[in-house]
This record gives C-alpha cells, structure tokens and sequence, in this order.
C-alpha cells in the first residue's frame, strides 16, 4: 500500500494540466534506462489533459521488465491515485508505452488486478526470449529483472506476451510499429503478436510504418492516431 502523501515523489502526475474532471488514468511506461524524473507535461498529456485524462509517468526500476516488484508497485500507486483522487471504479486506466515500456504496457494489462479499459503498444518488445538474443545489451537487464544469473528461460517466456496471447483480455489495443526499427525489430515482435491476438478475435488496430525506426521519425497521422486512441477510451461526463 502507497501512502497518497507520498505520490508525487514516486510518479510524476499531470494534474495541474487536467482541463476537465478527471475521465481517465492513463499510465505511460518509460523505456529501457530511463532514470530522470519528468518535470513538464508534453504535447500528449496537455491535449489528454484537455479530456480530462490523468496521465502517470512511474519513477520505477529501470530495467524491470515489469517483474513481479514492479507490478505490485504499479498496482499500489493506480490504488493510491484513485484514493487521493477520488475516483469511481468506472474511471478507465489506459495503459500505454513504448519499447519496454510496449511491453510493460502489454504485460501489465495481462497481469495487472485492475481492469484495464485500452491498451496502446508503441513498438513493443514482445518476444522476451528472442529479445535476450537481439542486442548485447540486454541479457544483463532481464538477469536484474527476474532476480537471477543462472538460467531465466522460464522467466523470459512468463514474461513474454508473445508466448501468452490468450492471456491478454478482449479489450481495444493500438501497436504502432516501423520497418526500420534496428532496436526491436518489427517481424520479430509485433507483426507475431498482432497475428497471434487476430487471430483469437482480440481487437487490434496496428500502424506499419515503412520509414519509422525506434520512435522515430514520426508522421502527422500516426502521432494524431496516438492521441485520438488514447482520448476515444476516456470516460465521458454525463
């Protein structure tokens, strides 16, 4: 259990740019490394904040490939902002990220005791074992994450969406992912995963860029269909 009084200085919050009541939580998982702590809104939660949206960007373990900690720290500080927040269990949580922050998001709508209304994956790992192998980077991550430096085969595959699919719930999802993505590449990730969910009926929306690599460049009207997902699964006021 988080105290509220301590939630500012473990996530970063945009309350001070929510425009409306509050229509959703919308989480916004970091990417692999990422240490510093946010300090201003930028253009997508200023435009989710004019619908109300809340948006969360966790100070959590850098290289946790959502892990059993992290999860349990996700789930205290959603529970804590509803708290402090005051809001009804009818407030949607949108998860959201991109890189290990896409497979957080994902991971975190399959394992997460909270429901999850919409879950937007923005080139996401989603093979944990193949990713082990992709960079020489990342073995020593998934070896912190999963709390050993003997074999974590087991761990990398409970870890992997790719190798759960029927374990991610029926509810909307956005992958955005591009050809020249050097990082995490996009047949090896994506393009399984979006199958593997097509074909068990999961609704899935999913952007191919031929020119976007790992986050970028963006075009035009991949950054508004960012947005309008997000702002399409906020809760209406009445």
């Amino acid at each position: 259990m988080i105290n509220t009084a301590l939630l500012d200085k473990l996530a970063w919050l945009s309350f001070a740019s929510v425009q409306a009541p509050i229509s959703g939580i919308v989480l916004r998982f970091p990417g692999l490394g990422t240490t510093g702590m946010k300090s201003d809104p930028d253009p997508y939660d200023l435009e989710w904040g004019q619908s109300g949206a809340l948006t969360v960007l966790a100070y959590q373990d850098p290289w946790g490939w959502m892990n059993s900690g992290t999860l349990q720290f996700i789930d205290d500080l959603v529970d804590a902002i509803r708290e402090r927040h005051q809001l009804a269990p009818e407030v949607p949580l949108i998860s959201t990220g991109g890189s290990m922050g896409g497979h957080a998001a994902l991971l975190y709508t399959m394992k997460t005791r909270h429901r999850v209304a919409a879950c937007m994956a923005l080139w996401p790992v989603c093979d944990i074992p193949f990713h082990y192998t992709e960079r020489v980077d990342l073995p020593r991550t998934f070896h912190h994450a999963y709390g050993s430096y003997g074999d974590i085969s087991a761990q990398l595959r409970e870890h992997s969406p790719l190798h759960h699919p029927e374990a991610l719930p029926d509810i909307p999802y956005l992958f955005v992912h591009g050809d020249k993505d050097q990082a995490v590449g996009k047949a090896a990730h994506s393009d399984k995963l979006v199958a593997a969910l097509r074909e068990r009926g999961r609704q899935v929306e999913y952007i191919e860029r031929p020119l976007l690599g790992h986050g970028g460049p963006m075009d035009y009207p991949t950054t508004r269909r960012i947005a309008e997902f997000v702002t399409s699964h906020l809760k209406r006021p009445k």
